[in-house]
């Protein structure tokens, strides 16, 4: 019994005509009334009642024709199975721009027969997904002291992303060529949220508290750009923080971005896989996440999520 001899088979049980069945085919009605006489005779029964008149389903061919359906999908699923190409679900959150471009420009050289879903989810929705297995991995921010220990999680820094200071353009600081951290004390800190962005708030917030001062909140909130355009106004002098690589693609006139003194501000992001024996794929992974390409500093679309 083959495939082709039940697939001719459904198409007659579907039009009950010989004729038809072949033109939904596209062969010759004489090539389906031969493979349907070879599995007949294949099966010792009669499969249609032919007549001058009509052509119908004997009891035979009622009970083969539900088993032929599902034959015929079954092998539908596996010639999909075969061509679907595996896929690594990896986790993400805005932010990661061209960084991100490129890992996966240099994951598709090195692994050109997996495919990367992306997945945005925040950053401790992440750490849960890849320790369940929802997840294969997932890309995460954190600050010098490193990424806290997650059971059942190891992190490997990939990129380093320095920070720079944004204040508005007609503000004494904005001349630089670079400032300390100390000389923003007199000015109120807009930041995002802690839970949106914790590696980020502490980063910060520690500078200023070791720099000898405790930041005021601003009233504003909201994504970058929103933040940006409050600074650019000049109605208030406020300050902000954004990726150095991020600032140097934003057309904001009205701000300026200032680098910070060596050694500055910086966040790591790092790919964060399961515990155990490495697993190939993530390897590759990885490897492409660490590449010159994806390491490069050259502009990203980061902003404040993580």
């Amino acid at each position: 019994m083959e495939l082709r001899q039940l697939s001719y088979f459904v198409a007659v049980a579907d039009e009950l005509h010989f004729g038809r069945a072949a033109e939904r085919l596209h062969i010759v009605q004489s090539a389906v009334s031969q493979q349907i006489r070879r599995l007949e005779r294949e099966l010792g029964a009669a499969l249609f009642d032919r007549s001058p008149r009509h052509v119908r389903l004997t009891g035979a061919g009622e009970r083969l024709l539900p088993e032929a359906r599902a034959v015929l999908l079954a092998a539908d699923r596996a010639r999909a199975a075969v061509a679907r190409r595996p896929a690594l679900r990896l986790g993400t959150g805005s932010g990661l721009g061209a960084h991100l471009d490129r890992m996966l420009a240099a994951h598709a050289e090195l692994a050109p027969d997996t495919d990367v879903e992306l997945v945005d989810v925040p950053a401790d929705e992440r750490l849960l997904r890849v320790r369940d297995g929802r997840l294969d991995a997932a890309l995460l921010r954190f600050g010098a002291a490193g990424p806290d220990p997650e059971a059942g999680l190891r992190t490997v820094p990939v990129w380093s992303e320095p920070l720079v200071a944004v204040v508005p353009a007609r503000h004494p600081l904005a001349a630089g060529p670079d400032l300390d951290v100390a000389d923003l004390a007199g000015l109120p800190l807009a930041l995002t949220g802690r839970r949106n962005h914790p590696a980020l708030v502490d980063l910060v917030v520690g500078a200023c508290h070791d720099a000898g001062f405790e930041p005021v909140p601003a009233s504003v909130s909201g994504p970058l750009q929103n933040i940006l355009a409050v600074i650019g106004t000049g109605t208030r002098a406020l300050w902000t923080v954004a990726y150095a690589a991020h600032a140097r693609v934003l057309h904001s006139p009205r701000v300026a971005f200032v680098p910070f003194k060596a050694p500055g501000l910086a966040l790591t992001t790092g790919l964060v896989l399961p515990a155990g024996a490495p697993d190939p794929a993530l390897e590759l992974l990885r490897k492409a996440c660490s590449s010159r390409s994806a390491c490069s500093s050259r502009p990203t679309s980061d902003d404040h999520e993580s």
